[in-house]
Formats: structure tokens, C-alpha cells, sequence
């Protein structure tokens, strides 16, 4: 019971079963992304910090210059398409109903 709870063969088992379960040739790639992504949560932590400072970024200075577009489409106009044959149907057929003959 004196032991520690950590010993280097938990570690070495720890790797292995990393190992397989995700790939060798993939475990570097890994590794990059989750330095990319500390780098960046690092970054945006240390902006959170300056966040209440008066310096602003040269991004949060610049104004995008756009311009308005008027959400509604305008309607154009439009010839009548003509009849064809696959367009003109037959007339509908008279319901019956049951009702006594007149």
C-alpha cells in the first residue's frame, strides 16, 4: 500500500493501448493537431487578458465597407407559357354522387 499510484508501468501499458487503439502512423498527426489547438487556446486566453486594455488589434479597428441589398426579389416579367400537348389536361371528369336521378 505504500506504493505510488502511478508507476512507470502504468504509463508503458498507457502508450500501448494508445498505440493500438488509434495507429501508429496516425499518433504524430495527432500530436500535431493538439499542439496547434494548446497554441491557440494560448493565444485566445492571452487576448481574453488584453481584452480589457485600450490597445485594439489592427482587425478589431478595420470596418468592412458593404452595401445594402434590399432582401425582397423584385418580380420580372413574364410571357404566359403557351399550351402544349403535356401541359393541356383533360377536362375533370363529373363527380358522381349518390344522389337520386333528376
Amino acid at each position: 500500500m505504500g506504493r505510488g499510484l502511478i508507476e512507470p508501468w502504468h504509463i508503458v501499458i498507457l502508450v500501448l493501448v494508445i498505440g493500438v487503439l488509434f495507429g501508429w502512423k496516425r499518433l504524430p498527426d495527432a500530436a500535431r493537431s493538439l499542439g496547434r489547438s494548446m497554441r491557440i487556446f494560448k493565444s485566445e486566453v492571452e487576448e481574453m487578458k488584453k481584452d480589457g486594455k485600450s490597445t485594439a488589434s489592427a482587425a478589431s479597428s478595420d470596418t468592412v465597407k458593404g452595401e445594402t441589398v434590399d432582401p425582397t426579389p423584385r418580380p420580372t416579367p413574364q410571357a404566359p407559357p403557351s399550351p402544349t400537348a403535356d401541359t393541356i389536361a383533360d377536362p375533370p371528369a363529373r363527380e358522381t354522387h349518390n344522389q337520386p336521378p333528376a
